[in-house]
């Protein structure tokens, strides 16, 4: 019984990293298509 709670840490500590790692690149990404369109923008003009 004692493995599996173990386990079950491990796991949801994997899932919670993974998920805090693939907001930072969503912003990231975010960030990246906003300066494209600033540049885009400022070329336009």
């Amino acid at each position: 019984m004692n493995r599996t709670r173990s386990y079950r840490m491990i796991v949801a500590a994997g899932l919670v990293v993974t998920l805090l790692s693939a907001c930072n690149t969503v912003k990231g990404a975010g960030r990246d298509v906003e300066s494209v369109g600033k540049a885009a923008e400022r070329a336009i003009d």
